[in-house]
C-alpha cells in the first residue's frame, strides 16, 4: 500500500526589520536579492536575482571589492522584481582574484561572492537554480539579464554539490553541510566566514577537527567560532578561495534554524525545529534567509512497490531570451506519494499531459503515458483521482478496442469530449502511430475507446526508421484552439493566403487542433472532421527544440507550447503576428524552486479561478523523480504554484 506524503505547503519568505539604526533601513526581502553571476573582464558586469515572492527596492545599496569600502553602483532597474534580474557595471575594478560584497543602504551585507584566480572569466556563476545554486566558473558565454544555463558547465565539479544546508545564530551558532553528489569530497583546507567584513574567514577544520571530509549524501556540521547573529550571513568557500555556497537571513531568521526546503536543494526558510545532522523537515514559519523564494516542503512518505522514479535524461538549455517565471516563486508538491501506479507501467510515473476542465475548473485532467486517463480534484490542497469516476483512473484503447496507446498529451474540446494524443502503440513500440483520438468522458465502464480517431503517422515518415526511439518523438501535447480566437486576431490560413474563414471548412466544428511533435518542436494544425477526415493546416515554428505540452490561454489570450528540461523547462506563449502568422510572443522559465526534471505536462486555471491577481499553474514530472531518492519530491508526480490572472 502506497503511503501518504505529509502535507506540504510553500512559505512566503519575506524580510522581517530589525530595531537597531542600521537594519532599519534595510528593504522587507533583501535577503532574498542573491548575487547570480560575475565577471573580472571587460566591463566587471555583476547580476543580481530575487529569489523572494515581492520586490525589492535597491536605493541606495552599494558594493565593494575585496578593499571592503562600499561604492555606490548603477543598477539597471531600481527595484528587482520578484524572480527578477538586475545587472550593473562594477564601478570598482574587479581582479582576477578579488571578492564582490553586496550591502543594503543601511549597511547590511546582503551576499558576498569570492574567486581565485581566473575563476570569474568568463564569469561565476550559480548554477543549479538561479539564486540557489551553488557557485561554479561558467565554460560558455554569460548570462547575464537572464537565467544561468542548466548545467553551467554541463558536468557541476563535485565541490559544488556541497551546500550550506542549515544555520543556526542562537546556542552553539551550528553550521551544517550537506553533499549532494556521488562522491566524497575533502574539506581539509574549506573556510567560512560571516556578514561582518571585518572578521576573517576560518577554517572548518579548526571549528571541528574531525570534519576532514563529507561523503555523498552525508552531513558535517560545525560550530562558527566567528559568532553568528540576527542580520547575518554564512559565505563558504573551499580550499581556492572560491565561493561555494551562502545564506543570508534577516532579524530572527535563523532561530531555531534556516533550512534548505527541500533538503540539500532550493532555498532557505525558517524552521520550528532545528534538524542538524539529518534530513530537512522545514515545516516552517516564514520569514527566512537568502534564496528563499518558494520551497517544496514535507516528508516524502515511502515508496510502493513497483513505485520507480527514473532519473531526468536529455537536459538542454533555454531558447534565447528566456524570462523569469512571472507569477509566484511558492510551489507545492500536489499529489499524494506513487498516486499513479498502475497495471500497464511497471514503474508507476509517466504522468504527462494536463488540461484544466473549462466547463469546470476544479477538474483537472491527466494522460498517463501507457493508455491511461485520470480525472483529478482538489483534496486537502492535492490533486487525487476522482473516485466517483475512477479511483484509479480509466485505460483507453485505440479504435476497435485493441492497442495501448502511448498516450502523451491531451485537451478539453468544447463538447466536453477528450482529446487524446498517442506517438506509437506501446504493444509495438518501434512503429510510430501518431494519432489524435476523442474519448466522451461520461462513458460508462474502465475501459474508454474513441468516438473518433485521426491518424496522422504517413506525415511524419522520419519517425518510422525501425527505432523506438524515433517513434518515440511523435506526437506529445495537444490543445483545443476557438475559431474566434483565431479570426478576431487576423490568422491567415495557409491554404488559401487569405484570412482564416471557418465557413470553408463545415465539418470541423468550432476550433482547431495544435498538436505538438517532440522531434523538432513544432505544431501542427489540424481541423478534426466530424467524418473521420482532417485537414492539415501545415506548421508553426515554436522556438523550442521539443514540445511535451499544448494549451490554450484564455487569459493571456496565447497558445502556450511547453518543453521539460530539454529546453530548460520552458514555456513559449504563442500569438498571431501582425503577418498573419502564428509566432512566439515570450518564453518564460519554471520557478527556480522546482527540480530539472522531464516535467511534460503544463496547465494554467482559468481566470473564473483567480484570486488576489493568481491562479494555479500545475507541472507533472513524468519520472517522478523530484530532487531524487530520499527527498520529499521523490515518487510526486504534480506540483502546483500560481500564474498571474
Amino acid at each position: 500500500m502506497c503511503a501518504s506524503a505529509l502535507t506540504l505547503s510553500g512559505l512566503l519568505v519575506t524580510g522581517v526589520i530589525a530595531a537597531d539604526p542600521a537594519a532599519a533601513a534595510d528593504p522587507a526581502g533583501y535577503q532574498n536579492v542573491r548575487i547570480n553571476e560575475v565577471t573580472s573582464s571587460n566591463s566587471d558586469t555583476v547580476e543580481l536575482y530575487n529569489s523572494g515572492s515581492a520586490p525589492v527596492s535597491l536605493s541606495g545599496w552599494k558594493m565593494s571589492d575585496n578593499g571592503f569600502s562600499p561604492q555606490a553602483f548603477s543598477p539597471s532597474a531600481g527595484t528587482i522584481a520578484a524572480g527578477g534580474f538586475v545587472t550593473f557595471d562594477s564601478p570598482k575594478g574587479l581582479g582576477d582574484a578579488d571578492t564582490l560584497v553586496l550591502y543594503t543602504s543601511g549597511g547590511t551585507v546582503v551576499d558576498r561572492v569570492d574567486w581565485a584566480t581566473d575563476e570569474a572569466k568568463p564569469a561565476m556563476a550559480r548554477c543549479g537554480g538561479d539564486g540557489t545554486g551553488g557557485w561554479v566558473t561558467e565554460t560558455s558565454a554569460t548570462t547575464f539579464g537572464f537565467v544561468n544555463a542548466p548545467g553551467c558547465p554541463s558536468s557541476v565539479p563535485a565541490a559544488s554539490r556541497v551546500r550550506i544546508n542549515e544555520v543556526t545564530s542562537s546556542g552553539a551558532d551550528t553550521v551544517e553541510l550537506y553533499n549532494g553528489g556521488t562522491s566524497a569530497v575533502s574539506l581539509a583546507s574549506w573556510r567560512y566566514v560571516d556578514g561582518d567584513t571585518g572578521h576573517s574567514a576560518a577554517t572548518i577544520s579548526s571549528s571541528s577537527p574531525s570534519a576532514t571530509s563529507i561523503p555523498a549524501g552525508g552531513y558535517v556540521t560545525f560550530d562558527s567560532t566567528i559568532g553568528l547573529g540576527d542580520n547575518d550571513s554564512v559565505f563558504l568557500l573551499d580550499g581556492s578561495g572560491d565561493t561555494v555556497d551562502s545564506v543570508t537571513w534577516a532579524t530572527d531568521g535563523a532561530k531555531p534554524s534556516d533550512q534548505r526546503c527541500a533538503n540539500g536543494t532550493g532555498g532557505f526558510a525558517t524552521a520550528t525545529t532545528a534538524t542538524l545532522g539529518a534530513a530537512n523537515s522545514c515545516p516552517g514559519s516564514g520569514g527566512g534567509g537568502g534564496g528563499g523564494g518558494g520551497q517544496l516542503l514535507g516528508g516524502g512518505g515511502s515508496l510502493t512497490s513497483g513505485c520507480t522514479p527514473e532519473e531526468p535524461s536529455g537536459t538542454g538549455s533555454a531558447p534565447s531570451g528566456t524570462q523569469p517565471w512571472p507569477g509566484g516563486q511558492d510551489v507545492t508538491i500536489a499529489d499524494n506519494v506513487c498516486a499513479f501506479t498502475t497495471s500497464t507501467g511497471p514503474e508507476g510515473r509517466d504522468l504527462s499531459g494536463l488540461a484544466f476542465d473549462p466547463s469546470n475548473p476544479s477538474v483537472l485532467w491527466a494522460a498517463k503515458n501507457k493508455n491511461w486517463l485520470f480525472k483529478l480534484v482538489k483534496s486537502g490542497g492535492k490533486w487525487i483521482p476522482d473516485a466517483s469516476w475512477s479511483a484509479t483512473g480509466k485505460q483507453i484503447r485505440f479504435a476497435g478496442g485493441s492497442g495501448e496507446p502511448d498516450s502523451e498529451g491531451l485537451t478539453v474540446g468544447p463538447n466536453g469530449h477528450l482529446y487524446v494524443t498517442s506517438e506509437r502503440d506501446n504493444d509495438d513500440n518501434s512503429v510510430p502511430e501518431d494519432t489524435i483520438m476523442e474519448f466522451d468522458p461520461s462513458a460508462s465502464g474502465s475501459t474508454l475507446t474513441p468516438i473518433h480517431q485521426w491518424d496522422m503517422t504517413a506525415q511524419f515518415p522520419q519517425l518510422d526508421t525501425g527505432s523506438k526511439d524515433d517513434a518515440n518523438l511523435g506526437f506529445e501535447g495537444v490543445g483545443y484552439v476557438p475559431d474566434s480566437w483565431l479570426t478576431a486576431n487576423g490568422w491567415t490560413d495557409p491554404l488559401t493566403g487569405a484570412a482564416y474563414n471557418p465557413a470553408n471548412y463545415p465539418l470541423h466544428g468550432s476550433g482547431l487542433f495544435f498538436a505538438g511533435l517532440e522531434w523538432d518542436g513544432t505544431l501542427h494544425v489540424y481541423g478534426l472532421n466530424s467524418d473521420g477526415t482532417f485537414t492539415t493546416f501545415g506548421t508553426v515554428a515554436t522556438g523550442e527544440r521539443s514540445v511535451m505540452d499544448v494549451t490554450y490561454d484564455a487569459g493571456t489570450q496565447r497558445i502556450v507550447a511547453t518543453c521539460d528540461n530539454t529546453c530548460g523547462e520552458t514555456h513559449t506563449f504563442l500569438k498571431v503576428g501582425s503577418g498573419g502568422a502564428i509566432v512566439p510572443d515570450v518564453t518564460y522559465t519554471n520557478p527556480t524552486v522546482m527540480p530539472v526534471d522531464n516535467l511534460e505536462g503544463f496547465a494554467i486555471a482559468p481566470t473564473s479561478t483567480c484570486v488576489a491577481g493568481s491562479r494555479e499553474a500545475v507541472w507533472s514530472d513524468d519520472g517522478i523523480y523530484g530532487f531524487g531518492s530520499g527527498t520529499s519530491s521523490s515518487g510526486h508526480a504534480l506540483y502546483s504554484g500560481t500564474f498571474p490572472c
